[in-house]
């Protein structure tokens, strides 16, 4: 019976990683800097030194490790493979045979959202179901979808690209993808300020968030306070993602939305404006699917990419 494993969650600035059992405890967690200088080859190198130098400080014995599971901000095939990962500066690389020569241990790899997803179901929001659709709202919008405890991949590895849905037609502005309309435009923390900024050009109408730079963060504690106009703006929020996730509910039938990012430090009432549009649009039998929020913050994909080698 193996023992423990690893997860390594690839950012553009830090690697994170953790040492875990195969209960899904954390033993430890510690980050190393991402190197991504000469097209990111001191990435992997690197992480495989800290593995072994972890392994060797822990006197643990390799036949106990059940392997390395690693996160990356880009798609990944089943193979493990990668296409490209622009923040690394990554081409084509073959993620899983290079972490495995190096470390001597199972690797298996995801894109980091979806790996992120699959550290929620395990030990944080979705604790307790099988079939989930993370959502992380940050500067862009982020998704996974996990059916009955699998990462849905695609067959380029875009699965869960859930930002890049199209939900708007009457749109100049283009979306960092080169589409236009697209959720991210809509629903991330940028584009919840358009939204105000929107909002705030076509009203007079008085308001807190007119009084400094206009954020999601500034659009929801207006809310909070019962400014009218904030809550408006986040009206039309829930719209757009209420609407979307009603679209990808009657695709793969979720038991349960997870929502996190930077813009989910909002609480409950982010919910309150998404969960009424849900409803509306959704299909009948999609309808009884629960709302929650991501618990394990940055450590999602740490989790994640131990539970990913434990599949």
């Amino acid at each position: 019976m193996k023992k423990y494993c690893f997860g390594i969650d690839v950012g553009g600035t830090t690697v994170k990683c953790g040492f875990f059992n195969t209960d899904g405890e954390v033993l430890e967690k510690w980050e190393i800097q991402t190197r991504t200088e000469n097209n990111g080859e001191n990435i992997l190198p690197d992480i495989a030194k800290s593995i072994n130098e972890k392994i060797k400080e822990r006197q643990v014995n390799k036949e106990d490790i059940a392997g390395v599971g690693i996160g990356v901000p880009g798609p990944v095939n089943e193979n493990g493979e990668v296409p490209c990962a622009v923040n690394l500066h990554w081409g084509y690389k073959n993620l899983v045979k290079e972490m495995e020569e190096m470390t001597g241990l199972k690797t298996k790899a995801g894109n980091d959202a979806n790996v992120a997803a699959l550290g929620e179901m395990w030990r944080g929001g979705g604790v307790g179901y099988h079939n989930l659709i993370m959502i992380t709202l940050g500067t862009g919008v982020g998704g996974g979808i996990i059916v009955n405890e699998k990462i849905i991949t695609g067959s380029h590895g875009a699965g869960g690209e859930i930002g890049h849905a199209h939900v708007e037609d009457d749109m100049e502005i283009a979306c960092n993808c080169g589409n236009k309309g697209c959720l991210e435009q809509f629903a991330s923390a940028t584009g919840i300020s358009y939204l105000a900024r929107k909002m705030m050009e076509e009203t007079d109408m008085p308001s807190v968030i007119r009084k400094e730079n206009v954020s999601a963060k500034t659009v929801f504690d207006g809310v909070k306070e019962g400014d009218e106009l904030a809550k408006k703006v986040a009206d039309r929020f829930g719209y757009y993602l209420g609407k979307a996730l009603a679209n990808f509910g009657c695709v793969t039938d979720p038991e349960v939305f997870v929502i996190g990012g930077g813009v989910s430090k909002a609480g409950e009432v982010l919910l309150d404006y998404i969960k009424p549009y849900y409803q509306k649009y959704a299909f009948s039998a999609c309808k009884d699917a629960v709302f929650a929020l991501a618990k394990l913050g940055n450590d999602a994909g740490i989790y994640g990419a131990a539970r990913l080698v434990l599949e």
